[in-house]
């Protein structure tokens, strides 16, 4: 599996939700903090975001905003409105479809309003090096793929048919990495520093695709260097300037992150989680684990079936 690919499924902690949202003037929505990420599409009209900080981001047919973090928002036709709480209202409590209206007298605005359960809290440069609202505007020519994605995203929404839920959950994961595709097209072609410019570093992409690789092996700075065709000294320079953090720090979180996704979504037994992950004993991971994450693996599996798979933020649901 490609490295981006790799990364959202470890980082993934659940399926997406997503929500038409059909509001006519006067209105506004208010979006609490979710745990992962969130983004809008503009369909039809125009709205306003208000975020957590900043200036309102004034918005238009086509447009597309990714919030990383799933910061508490504002969605409104003006920016003085006061906001009631976005709370979908689904048919089957099963699904991840969910509609959104607001009656008035006022022009009409159409949005799709989702949200990603992904392990934010967890640093990562994937989303370390995005801003905090990434904003896509609608360009004519621009970003076909990911116009088409949302093409067929709201054709399911305008005449659902059986397995709609399924085609809907998968266009979503497709819109995710098409949002980060376009974002990274947009940047400057010499950008040299963040995980941009780490996935197409002749240097660094070979080691990082070594770690996802096989995150069990025990990968030294030297044996990774060599991947990269550089000194010990010297790889570990270039990987630090290029990722952020030094290279044993990103396969320590990366494993972390894999066994935390296996504790999650498998019943392997913590001995094989250890293994896989790169540690020859249970204890040695469980101790590795808990300062981590703040817990041991079983208090954390625990938890987090507990949890459920949903994004964590009643007003995205």
């Amino acid at each position: 599996m490609d490295i981006l690919s790799d990364t959202l499924e470890v980082l993934r902690t659940g399926r997406p939700m997503v929500s038409r949202t059909e509001a006519h003037a006067p209105w506004a929505l208010k979006f609490q903090p979710v745990s992962g990420a969130g983004f809008h599409v503009v369909v039809e009209g125009h709205c306003h975001l208000l975020p957590p900080h900043g200036r309102p981001l004034a918005l238009g047919p086509g447009d597309i905003v990714f919030l990383r973090r799933g910061s508490g928002h504002v969605l409104c036709d003006l920016p003085d409105r006061d906001p009631v709480d976005f709370v979908p209202e689904r048919v089957d409590r099963s699904s991840p479809i969910g509609q959104v209206t607001v009656d008035g007298p006022g022009p009409r605005t159409v949005l799709v309003c989702g949200a990603y359960a992904i392990d934010v809290d967890r640093p990562h440069p994937l989303f370390g090096d995005l801003p905090e609202v990434v904003h896509l505007p609608a360009v004519p020519g621009r970003h076909p793929v990911l116009r088409s994605a949302v093409d067929q995203l709201c054709a399911e929404f305008h005449a659902p048919q059986p397995g709609s839920d399924a085609v809907v959950t998968a266009l979503i994961d497709l819109l995710l990495l098409y949002i980060l595709r376009s974002w990274y097209a947009e940047l400057p072609k010499e950008r040299t520093r963040g995980w941009t410019a780490a996935l197409t570093d002749p240097a660094v992409a070979p080691a990082l695709k070594a770690i996802h690789d096989d995150p069990g092996h025990p990968w030294t700075v030297e044996s990774l260097g060599t991947r990269a065709g550089l000194s010990r000294a010297a790889f570990a320079r270039r990987f630090a300037s290029v990722v952020g953090e030094p290279p044993l720090t990103y396969l320590t979180n990366w494993r972390m992150a894999t066994a935390a996704r296996l504790l999650h979504h498998s019943a392997a037994p913590l001995s094989t989680v250890a293994q896989h992950t790169g540690y020859t004993s249970e204890f040695a991971f469980a101790k590795a684990f808990k300062r981590h994450f703040g817990a041991p693996p079983g208090a954390y599996r625990r938890q987090v079936r507990t949890a459920g798979d949903e994004p964590r933020g009643d007003d995205w649901r």
